[in-house]
């Protein structure tokens, strides 16, 4: 008898139908002798919907109330979906975040999972039962009910089964798997049947909205194994796991990412310390620094870009002006860019994969504003409305 923890997303369970399409997944999985945890995420867009509703009432409410609101979403679907299991005649029950021994440090709103005591899942399981637990949300030290986040429900799935140490972590989406690009957007698109923790980790960082980052971090920490499939269509998926079989493939994708802003100081003095002040504040204030470019320093100044998530874009301007505008230097922000990668372990040992990548966009008409290296990943930042193009034109390269 295996441990089958599945998730299913907003999308999944949107509807009665899609609900009941769900109880189906789920039942078919028990009926084959398998013991079944469920994470469930609010139905459709029952969170944006209560988002909305919090700022009619009032735009500046508290985090920690906010987190009250939220985790309702979740406790709907759950009841919902052990309603659905129900009816079919299998033995059910619905867990709240807390109920099922989820306990967080006290960041409303961005909570971190402490840990997951299993002793209520496990009595649940011994019964037999299909135990449906609400994804995105715990306890804190307090007694308070916390949100994990975007793509809460993920980690949460994914901390169920490295706690209790499951077979395999079932994350079911809209899409059939791993793509090497979005199938939505780009022709020829072709599914992974398989992808490295690594490879995972810098699709989700890097804009493919399939996992959430978090979610893989975890899985890659307590070796959980992961599969991504479809909740519509009955089909295999993607599994992502330690060692992947790379197929002879250079590399894995192709990704977007258009929730980018760009930063800019120019004729900040050339002193020791600078870069460190500059860097140092953005992280007090938990900003995250993606691409770095610094200019070859000039009459005693020097420039220096960097990318971060548009939403911050405000808050890094307003520091650096207060740290630089004294010494006339000049900060700017830009939120027409997107950032272009390519991801794959196997360009670690293939030279010329750069070249490959910036003749195609050359080909395509489309200037490289800003470049970004690893050993798994190359980013570059060019105009956001040349994106899809961009994407396009780099799979062609190297899918055909």
């Amino acid at each position: 008898m295996s441990l089958i923890v599945q998730k299913f997303g907003g999308s999944s369970v949107a509807n009665a139908e899609r609900v009941m399409n769900v109880a189906r997944i789920i039942t078919d999985t028990y009926k084959n002798g398998n013991n079944v945890v469920v994470v469930v995420s609010a139905q459709g867009d029952t969170t944006d919907d209560l988002i909305e509703k919090a700022k009619e009432i009032n735009p500046n409410a508290s985090k920690r109330e906010m987190d009250m609101l939220l985790t309702a979403g979740e406790q709907i679907s759950i009841s919902l979906l052990a309603m659905a299991i129900e009816s079919l005649g299998y033995p059910v029950i619905s867990l709240l975040g807390w109920q099922a021994g989820f306990f967080t440090n006290s960041s409303y709103g961005m909570a971190r999972i402490h840990e997951v005591k299993t002793e209520r899942l496990e009595r649940e399981l011994d019964q037999k039962k299909i135990v449906i637990v609400a994804g995105f949300q715990g306890l804190n030290k307090y007694e308070d009910l916390t949100t994990l986040g975007r793509g809460g429900s993920d980690t949460s799935a994914v901390a169920i089964a490295a706690a209790l140490h499951a077979d395999r972590c079932q994350i079911f989406t809209d899409v059939t798997g791993v793509f090497t690009a979005d199938p939505r957007k780009v022709e020829n698109a072709q599914k992974l049947s398989d992808i490295t923790y690594d490879e995972m980790l810098e699709f989700a960082t890097l804009g493919a909205q399939v996992l959430n980052n978090r979610s893989v971090e975890m899985a890659k920490k307590y070796n959980v194994e992961l599969e991504v499939l479809s909740s519509m269509v009955r089909e295999k998926g993607t599994i992502v796991r330690e060692v992947a079989n790379m197929e002879k493939m250079l590399i894995r994708g192709v990704t977007k990412d258009t929730d980018v802003a760009r930063i800019s100081v120019v004729g900040m003095k050339d002193i020791p310390g600078n870069a460190f002040k500059m860097f140092s504040r953005l992280a007090q204030k938990k900003i995250n620094i993606d691409v770095i470019l610094q200019s070859v320093g000039r009459d005693g100044t020097k420039d220096i870009s960097f990318t971060c998530a548009k939403n911050c874009a405000d808050d890094a301007v307003a520091i650096l002006e207060d740290i630089f505008s004294m010494e006339g230097a000049v900060v700017s922000s830009d939120t027409t860019v997107a950032k272009i990668s390519i991801v794959g372990a196997g360009m670690q040992s293939h030279s010329g994969t750069a070249s490959k990548m910036f003749g195609a966009l050359y080909e395509a008409g489309i200037n490289i504003s800003m470049i970004s290296t690893s050993e798994i990943t190359i980013s570059v930042l060019i105009d956001k409305e040349l994106a899809d193009k961009a994407v396009s034109a780099v799979h062609k390269a190297f899918f055909g």
